[in-house]
């Protein structure tokens, strides 16, 4: 009886070299598959999730750098609004999606920096789950008060407030938000009392300043075109430098507050695991974008600073500092969201 070919001994050892040279060869079509996958990115439209909703600051610039980083792509980078709790909606939404380089997202650098320390429970952890790719701007806020209040600076303004301790109100686009936590700050340097009203968005707060419901607000770039119209009275930047749009008004910093600095920034940023060299490739086509008159202009009228010279590490810093420096006001004031 002949013996079967896998018990014969030269069967076996063959055998084994086709198994092992099997499991080599997949073993390194799976390393190559990223590199290969990079080589032929990107072979479709791009999608570039804005956290937000349109409308708004962020909307706003990735609408601006959007075409630009199309033209450097050879694909369409197309913006698709994901608003919805402070951000954290479009970054669950971009921490889902495929490392591929087909999904990105541009969001404020609040959503990444301060919603983990004011959510009970996020589905995601940025440090861990995203790669900041490149910062777009710096974004200030304005101190701006309705025209009916007697004040005409910061100065007088404080002095108003502490005559009037509580009767005062002044709102935000919600609970953390840059102009909120601005709005804290204040509250505790200037040592005043006034009363936070939180809204679903910058655009009914600017409303409500603008008719008086609301006494003032931290502007976040809509109001700047009320300013100029004379409707909202613009006292001071929440800044460490003052804004080149608007070289007279002085930093809250140089108006007795020393050390003041709300200032936030918007930047890009992909999935955690998208390969090097597609990082690499939307990093420059942000930087190219922001290199354009055309996207300065918009976002310098959004009150905002661009910001195509910021290395990679200074963008993963600026986080750190960003949590460092609210970290312990919002831990004072109790700030916390189920």
């Amino acid at each position: 009886m002949e013996t079967p070919i896998t018990q014969r001994p030269f069967a076996h050892r063959k055998l084994r070299a086709l198994i092992t040279k099997g499991w080599a060869s997949l073993g390194m079509a799976l390393c190559l598959a990223p590199a290969a996958q990079a080589q032929t990115w990107p072979d479709r439209p791009i999608r570039l999730i804005v956290n937000f909703a349109p409308g708004g600051a962020a909307d706003v610039m990735g609408r601006a750098i959007s075409p630009t980083m199309s033209q450097a792509l050879g694909q369409s980078v197309v913006v698709d609004n994901k608003p919805g709790a402070n951000g954290n909606i479009g970054i669950s939404e971009t921490v889902r999606s495929a490392k591929d380089g087909y999904t990105l997202l541009l969001s404020s650098g609040g959503g990444i920096s301060i919603n983990p320390l004011i959510y009970s429970k996020l589905p995601f952890n940025p440090e861990k789950d995203l790669i900041p790719v490149a910062a777009v701007a710096r974004v200030h806020v304005f101190l701006e008060t309705n025209p009916s209040l007697p004040v005409s600076n910061v100065q007088d303004f404080i002095k108003h407030l502490q005559a009037n301790p509580g009767k005062l109100s002044y709102g935000s686009p919600g609970p953390g938000s840059s102009p909120h936590l601005a709005g804290e700050m204040f509250k505790r340097a200037a040592k005043v009392d006034a009363s936070h009203i939180p809204y679903k968005g910058a655009g009914p707060a600017l409303t409500d300043v603008l008719s008086g419901q609301l006494q003032y607000w931290f502007d976040p770039g809509p109001g700047l075109k009320q300013v100029e119209a004379g409707k909202l009275k613009l006292l001071a930047i929440g800044s460490p430098h003052r804004s080149p749009l608007y070289p007279k008004v002085p930093t809250l910093a140089e108006s007795g507050l020393p050390g003041f600095d709300a200032d936030t920034l918007f930047g890009v940023y992909a999935p955690a695991g998208t390969p090097a060299p597609v990082v690499d490739a939307v990093r420059a086509s942000v930087i190219k974008a922001l290199e354009q008159k055309s996207v300065v202009d918009v976002i310098q009228g959004l009150g905002a600073t661009p910001e195509p010279r910021m290395s990679r590490q200074d963008f993963v810093d600026h986080h750190a500092k960003e949590r460092a420096r609210f970290a312990p006001l919002i831990k004072e004031i109790g700030l916390k969201v189920d």
